[in-house]
């Protein structure tokens, strides 16, 4: 016969330990979460303080660049200027580089420490984590023992985000379905109307003017290549065939070489770190978050160039984008009047769909900076020297 009320002891004594073992590991992820809240604190202060320092950097680059400059003038025209002023040249330029030189190292010591630091916090983040889990799965059990329900509010809601999304991504998906079949009307579409009457041209030619339809074919021919170069320029849009055989970074090397003789905007492409394939899936999403951002510059910011820096780190990649164009108040673009303006709500999506994060600085005149973090699953990233790594901002 079962013994009701030694059940019960043994399932109060599981009850009482299974409680005791989660204050304990409370303990633990609120020790580690103090912890993680240093480094995070220090981390931020470092980032800070490697801001500042590559924006000197920047400003020392152009100076120094200014004072080569002047340096190659002066040198070339002793007649025209002083040994006194052929001096001043070659010290200002010569003081400049040893400056921009020990700031370059502060800079390297800068990133090594904030590598380092980012290392620290994401381990803490992952003991955090696994604690948390712990906690959250005692939790469920006690709540079953005890027989309670789940809360499902959050769940609910994280639902209805992940709706919302999938609903945007079908709009933006709907609208650029529509542009390339607006493109195609446009371009090929028409050509190729063109070319049927053509073509009917050379056929009546051969029977009244023989001796004009060679003409009529050279122009035929041009206005059929004129079309093939439209009908690539759409493929390369819909999906670049170098991002499939070469990787992120060719292709997005392709892109800007493409896009400035396009539209006259100068992409200046930066690279850091070690170059490797990722997963299909992730190369396509990064390649269009940064095609997103450079369409932005292109019909906003008012500016013949623009600056793109890429930096693959051992988890994650960085991107920056930067332009010196009109700039907008940040506050006013998020309100929900204006929520979809400027492409940045679809680029803000494509980041939180890899689980990244977006951060934009901007003002009205100053130009604007976006700063993406995207982190990377193991499979996705491979072996890596955890040392390497420039940073970027």
């Amino acid at each position: 016969m079962l013994d009701i009320s030694a059940l019960d002891r043994i399932v109060k004594e599981t009850i009482e330990a299974i409680e005791r073992s989660q204050a304990q590991i409370y303990d633990i992820a609120e020790n580690t979460r103090a912890e993680a809240s240093l480094v995070s604190s220090e981390l931020a202060g470092v980032k800070s303080e490697l801001d500042a320092i590559i924006t000197e950097v920047d400003k020392m680059e152009r100076a120094e660049k200014r004072a080569r400059v002047r340096l190659a003038e002066v040198s070339k025209d002793f007649n025209r200027y002083t040994e006194q002023d052929i001096k001043k040249a070659y010290d200002t330029a010569y003081n400049l580089q040893i400056e921009l030189i020990k700031l370059r190292e502060r800079e390297k010591v800068l990133q090594y420490r904030r590598n380092h630091l980012e290392t620290s916090l994401r381990r803490l983040q992952t003991t955090i984590q696994k604690a948390e889990k712990l906690i959250s799965h005692v939790g469920v059990v006690l709540t079953y023992l005890n027989g309670g329900l789940h809360d499902l509010s959050s769940k609910l809601g994280e639902l209805q985000q992940t709706q919302q999304m999938a609903l945007n991504i079908i709009r933006a998906q709907e609208e650029e379905r529509k542009r390339v079949a607006r493109e195609i009307h446009d371009g090929p579409a028409q050509s190729m109307a063109n070319v049927v009457m053509r073509a009917e041209y050379c056929l009546k030619l051969l029977e009244k003017d023989p001796g004009k339809v060679k003409d009529e074919l050279l122009a035929l021919q041009d206005m059929v290549l004129l079309n093939l170069q439209e009908v690539r320029k759409i493929i390369f849009d819909l999906r670049p065939m170098v991002l499939d055989d070469l990787g992120l970074v060719p292709a997005l090397k392709r892109y800007f070489a493409v896009y400035k003789e396009k539209y006259g905007l100068e992409i200046e492409f930066e690279f850091l770190g070690q170059e490797r394939r990722l997963d299909t899936g992730v190369e396509v999403a990064i390649f269009r978050i940064i095609q997103e951002a450079v369409n932005n510059i292109k019909k906003h910011a008012q500016v013949e160039s623009a600056r793109v820096k890429m930096e693959m780190l051992p988890g994650r990649i960085t991107i920056s984008v930067r332009d010196t164009g009109r700039g907008f108040d940040p506050q006013t673009l998020w309100s929900e009047k204006n929520r979809t303006g400027y492409g940045l709500l679809g680029l803000r999506e494509r980041v939180q769909l890899l689980s990244g994060e977006m951060k934009i600085n901007s003002a009205r005149g100053q130009g604007t900076h976006i700063l993406i973090s995207i982190p990377l699953q193991e499979k996705e990233t491979g072996t890596c020297d955890p040392t390497w790594g420039s940073g970027i901002t």
